[in-house]
């Protein structure tokens, strides 16, 4: 989740935890995605200047039409999850080699608006499908290269899911 390498070839990045009132959290089927890792929780790239909690909530309506008014800020990560990109990857990405990987503050929210909120065309489509789903099951949907750092997000979040839901 850490590493050596110098913080600037890691791209800065949000990550949020969409929780339902029941505790289950929103799980997005990407776009273009094949195999059996088709599932993710959003996330998106900070840019230039913007602060990273302004980037949150962007993200949250650019990807899935979420507006600020419709969720409940529960908690922001202190520290920067990282991950890293496999190498085909990174060949695809322009330019080429700029970045390893992804660095991410982690967002938990509180979805308080109706399932009717959610627009997946409300910005360019990252996801073609959706579904709440228990959180301790995102790890196990997420591209491999993720899935460390989706299960530092169910240990550091467990707390707002269905089974400890309040």
């Amino acid at each position: 989740m850490t590493s050596q390498t110098a913080p600037k070839r890691y791209r800065p990045n949000v990550g949020l935890a969409l929780f339902h009132r029941e505790g289950l959290v929103f799980l997005g089927k990407r776009f273009g995605a094949a195999g059996p890792y088709q599932w993710q929780m959003p996330q998106g790239g900070v840019d230039r200047g913007e602060d990273v909690r302004d980037a949150a909530f962007r993200e949250l309506e650019e990807e899935v039409g979420v507006r600020p008014e419709h969720v409940e800020l529960l908690e922001e990560t202190d520290d920067w999850l990282h991950y890293e990109f496999p190498t085909d990857v990174r060949l695809k990405m322009k330019p080429r080699g700029r970045y390893v990987g992804q660095k991410q503050k982690w967002f938990a929210f509180r979805f308080k608006g109706r399932d009717a909120d959610i627009r997946l065309d409300a910005h360019t489509p990252e996801f073609v499908d959706w579904r709440w789903a228990p959180l301790e099951s995102a790890p196990g949907l997420v591209i491999p290269f993720k899935r460390a750092t989706y299960e530092e997000v169910v240990r550091r979040f467990g707390k707002y899911s269905a089974g400890e839901a309040k």
